[in-house]
């Protein structure tokens, strides 16, 4: 009896894991790296030879800049779609977070449209900066611009893939949080934070610690729609992963199930 049962229990594992590399492999081949959305790179470092361009036109080497916990924010100034509901996010983030700003965490926001000047970085900087309520060090966010070169390794980088769509581009919402040392520690996805999840993620990332976020859980469910630039559940996926859980539950209460003996009456 113990054999039979040790049997079942290596054959359950054995065909367990075999569906989950299948999974896996079904996954590879639904989900490549996608044209649009966001590749993590945890525990990668932001390289020393990328320039941006400040509000006065000034060429500033993006890795001297990162000397504290450090939220980088690619938009693009123009954009009608989901880069204002962002940039409006963070700044009512920053009002309701305790963290004081350009003490425990700056901003830098990054346009990835090299079209974009840094005139408009200016404007751009005093709208968003008039939305925050509470007194702020406002050299704690700054705006950038940059040109095709250095925003090309600053989007590689960071994982932040995006597409041309005519005069405008269809791109993720994403905040990426650095360490002091340059290592990229976390992702925050989409246009909204809670208060609580952005300043856990500036903590840990003051202390180095890196980890996916929620999101990186939830994404498996969700995807990128590249047309109403928002994330949608996938039915499919979702459907496929209950439908495999509920037969691995099956199978194992099957397997397992005592055998009624059959007793023969006289």
């Amino acid at each position: 009896m113990k054999k039979n049962i040790s049997f079942l229990l290596i054959f359950s594992l054995l065909i367990v894991s075999a569906m989950a590399q299948s999974v896996k492999a079904v996954e590879e081949i639904i989900t490549p790296e996608p044209e649009i959305g966001v590749v993590e790179h945890l525990n990668e470092y932001i390289p020393e030879d990328i320039f941006i361009n400040n509000i006065y036109n000034e060429s500033q080497n993006l890795r001297e800049l990162i000397d504290k916990p450090t939220v980088i924010m690619l938009v693009y100034y123009r954009c009608p779609g989901i880069c204002s509901p962002l940039m409006t996010s963070v700044a009512e983030t920053i009002d309701k977070t305790d963290l004081i700003l350009n003490k425990d965490y700056q901003i830098l926001t990054i346009s990835f449209d090299p079209r974009e000047g840094s005139e408009l970085a200016a404007k751009k900087r005093d709208n968003y900066l008039n939305l925050i309520t509470k007194e702020i060090d406002k050299d704690g966010w700054k705006f950038f611009t940059a040109d095709s070169l250095d925003i090309s390794k600053i989007t590689k980088t960071i994982g932040f893939n995006y597409k041309k769509a005519g005069n405008d581009f269809m791109h993720p919402g994403l905040l990426t949080m650095v360490a002091p040392d340059g290592k990229i520690t976390r992702y925050l996805q989409g246009t909204y934070f809670l208060p609580f999840e952005f300043k856990m993620a500036l903590i840990e990332t003051s202390k180095g610690i890196s980890g996916p976020t929620i999101y990186k859980v939830l994404q498996f469910c969700y995807t990128y729609d590249p047309a109403g630039q928002e994330y949608v559940l996938n039915v499919t996926k979702l459907a496929g992963t209950i439908i495999l859980a509920i037969a691995v539950i099956l199978f194992v209460i099957l397997a397992f199930k005592p055998k009624r003996k059959i007793t023969s009456q006289s």
